[in-house]
């Protein structure tokens, strides 16, 4: 637990370092733009680890839940416990975020904690952080497209599609799958089957909000069509009787 302990300290100095360093080369972007290029890299970093340990080094987490640690799962989950603890830090103290990404923060160390302790089920943990990354490159690339401007674009479009769709798939569709594979396996253990019930409400309740989000821009989509619609046939009935 020593080495674990150490090793978590050592990736959060990582993580506040590069943030300072961005701060100090391009601090007149601000604080948050350097925060989410932090964010971008540990989603691209996460993912990509996680889909190697998942994919390649195994073993398969919807047919061997619950089984030991290997050394690149705890790699895996000891860089993302690092970032989790200094952006919950970062968030807490900017007053960025709402109490729902908040407690994902929270759950998220928690259940990387959890998981480092046990010495097992860190393929559950390791497809968790691949399902919650692989959409937050997307979820960056919106924010910075609506700094430079750039969000009403056929751009932003694609990135608005793209992250619903890749949520929904992912989060619920493949979460759900994972989820039901946790809980009908004898191996995992039950607070880890608890965590794994927590983790999807929570992705139920991202998935409200999205839903949300994606209601009202289809609706402002549809008035801005039905405007422009109704522009041009008074604009053509005007040229008919002039």
């Amino acid at each position: 637990m020593t080495s674990l302990a150490v090793g978590v300290v050592l990736c959060l100095t990582g993580w506040i370092t590069l943030y300072t360093l961005l701060c100090n080369t391009s601090g007149s972007r601000g604080f948050e733009w350097n925060c989410r290029l932090v964010t971008l890299l540990h989603g691209i970093l996460a993912v990509c680890i996680t889909a190697y340990i998942g994919y390649v080094d195994g073993p398969w987490p919807f047919t061997h839940p619950g089984t030991k640690n290997t050394p690149l799962q705890i790699t895996a989950m000891v860089i993302s416990l690092g970032y989790f603890i200094f952006d919950m830090g970062w968030c807490a103290y900017f007053r960025t975020e709402g109490p729902v990404m908040l407690v994902h923060h929270t759950m998220s160390i928690l259940g990387i904690l959890l998981t480092l302790s046990l010495g097992e089920s860190g393929i559950e943990s390791c497809a968790v952080i691949f399902a919650s990354e692989i959409t937050n490159p997307l979820l960056q690339a919106r924010w910075f497209l609506r700094q430079l401007g750039r969000y009403e674009s056929l751009t932003g479009e694609a990135v608005d599609v793209l992250f619903v769709v890749l949520f929904v798939f992912m989060r619920i569709v493949v979460g759900g799958r994972m989820l039901y594979c946790e809980l009908i396996s004898p191996w995992p253990r039950f607070i880890i089957k608890c965590e794994g019930v927590a983790m999807y409400v929570l992705s139920w309740v991202f998935m409200v909000d999205i839903g949300r989000f994606a209601y009202r821009k289809s609706q402002s989509k549809y008035r801005r069509w039905r405007n422009q619609h109704r522009s041009a046939a008074v604009n053509g009935h005007g040229g008919k009787t002039d």
